[in-house]
């Protein structure tokens, strides 16, 4: 199955009330654990890059080329939509000339008029490509590419200005962080995003900062609209734990080195499992 647009399996979780799973992509390794669980689960499944990630994988054409030769090469037949993550609005053409399927324009720390503007020309560029669109209003607590924000909620007239322009799906920040979660941390504004929805109507939303919200958070979230979950720090700390365990017992194949395959196996596992419990917990198993 060729890349598609995220359009149609969002559409279809908002209205069958689970969500989809994004998950990053850094390398072969992960994106073929993502795959192989995708598929064995018959979820359907986005992967997305972030522009630290295109560049540390050489680039953009490279990703989207590595996708799309798994993908043949590996019989997947669940939908797959390549996404750009938090991109500038630079990255946004780079990756619509590369070939992405779908691609995320964060202009959350631009002026709101600004952001109107810039999403409104990419609105028009992906609606005449195919491509889905993500918006962001009200940045995401954290930090994604050097990108720093405090995880301030979205003001619901602003993410309407921004829904009405026709983009695929909506991320309004509700007090969502990325990476690992504050022990002091105050939780999803659920308020906050009622208010949005009541706005955008049957948007589709997204929730970034997936890693360590409590289930019942995600599953509340997802009957008020969510239909797009972002996770990547998760997968990242799985990875790393598996790695270090498999280097602490010392299988360096009796003095000859490290095989580089046996050394990211395990990481490949943990992905692979860290994946299924999302899919699960999103209720996207079976829906492909």
């Amino acid at each position: 199955m060729a890349l598609v647009s995220a359009k149609d399996m969002l559409n279809k979780a908002l209205a069958g009330k689970y969500a989809v799973g994004q998950f990053n992509i850094n390398n072969l390794e992960w994106t073929k654990s993502i795959l192989q669980t995708a598929q064995e689960l018959q979820a359907p499944v986005i992967l997305g890059v972030s522009e630290g990630a295109g560049k540390y994988m050489t680039g953009f054409k490279t990703v989207a080329d590595m996708v799309k030769a798994m993908i043949e090469e590996m019989n997947i037949t669940v939908p797959v939509a390549l996404h750009l993550d938090h991109g500038t609005y630079e990255g946004c053409y780079k990756c619509i000339k590369a070939g992405f399927s779908s691609i995320m324009f964060d202009g959350s720390h631009y002026p709101i008029e600004e952001n109107v503007a810039k999403t409104k020309e990419l609105v028009g560029v992906c609606n005449g490509l195919g491509l889905s669109l993500e918006a962001e209003v009200g940045s995401i607590g954290g930090e994604e590419d050097g990108v720093v924000g405090m995880g301030e909620c979205a003001d619901p007239d602003e993410c309407k200005k921004i829904a009405d322009l026709g983009v695929t799906m909506l991320a309004a920040g509700i007090g969502n962080i990325h990476g690992k979660y504050p022990a002091n941390w105050k939780g999803l504004s659920f308020e906050t995003l009622a208010a949005v929805k009541e706005k955008v109507g049957d948007m589709p939303l997204v929730l970034h900062g997936g890693t360590g919200i409590p289930t019942d958070m995600i599953k509340k979230a997802i009957s008020l609209g969510v239909a797009k979950i972002n996770v990547n720090t998760e997968c990242q700390l799985a990875f790393q734990e598996a790695t270090r365990k498999y280097i602490e017992e010392g299988k360096d194949l009796q003095g000859k080195g490290f095989d580089p395959r046996k050394l990211l196996a395990p990481g490949a596992a943990a992905i692979k499992e860290t994946v299924k419990e999302k899919m699960e917990i999103f209720g996207c198993i079976g829906k492909a």
